[in-house]
């Protein structure tokens, strides 16, 4: 049961994350940002496409070096605190993606730059499903907190298939 606290703590977090469907906060935000904007700095050197995509990509990278990193370590704690982070980010694409369409969202720059999701779905002629689009990332965000959640349940499976396989 003791394996199980570190999910019954971040529970709250998960459904305030939910209910305010990624809504601004602001220190979290702020980093996810710089990130964002870093990752098209890092991809600067591809394509419009890619250099725009690159800022979201950058999103889910991090997070993703950061569960890599606790899971090969096995720190259950930072890899379910690494997956709420990839999923507050999901909701946060979600929220970018669903904009689209409408542009209501503020951007950094103001009016002399481009939405990166506007551009992006346009591209690929999926603009007029922007909102789908934001839908989409915001079930991965969710998805991505279930397994946060549940981690204490297949950190056991993984402890036993480790054990089994002699690694």
């Amino acid at each position: 049961m003791k394996q199980w606290i570190p999910s019954l703590i971040l529970l709250p977090i998960v459904i305030w994350l939910v209910v305010n469907q990624g809504d601004f906060i602001p220190l979290l935000d702020h980093f996810n940002l710089l990130i964002h904007e870093g990752g098209h700095g890092i991809f600067g050197i591809f394509p419009k496409f890619l250099y725009t995509l690159g800022g979201t990509l950058m999103q889910i990278i991090l997070p993703l070096i950061f569960l890599y990193y606790f899971f090969s370590n096995q720190k259950k704690i930072g890899a379910q605190v690494s997956l709420i982070w990839l999923g507050q980010n999901f909701l946060n694409i979600s929220v970018y993606a669903g904009d689209a369409l409408e542009r209501k969202i503020p951007l950094l720059g103001g009016n002399k730059v481009y939405h990166d999701w506007t551009y992006m779905l346009h591209e690929i002629g999926l603009l007029q499903n922007a909102k789908g689009v934001g839908y989409f990332f915001f079930g991965l965000g969710v998805v991505v907190f279930v397994i946060a959640l549940i981690v204490p349940l297949l950190w056991k499976d993984y402890e036993t298939a480790k054990i089994k396989l002699n690694l």
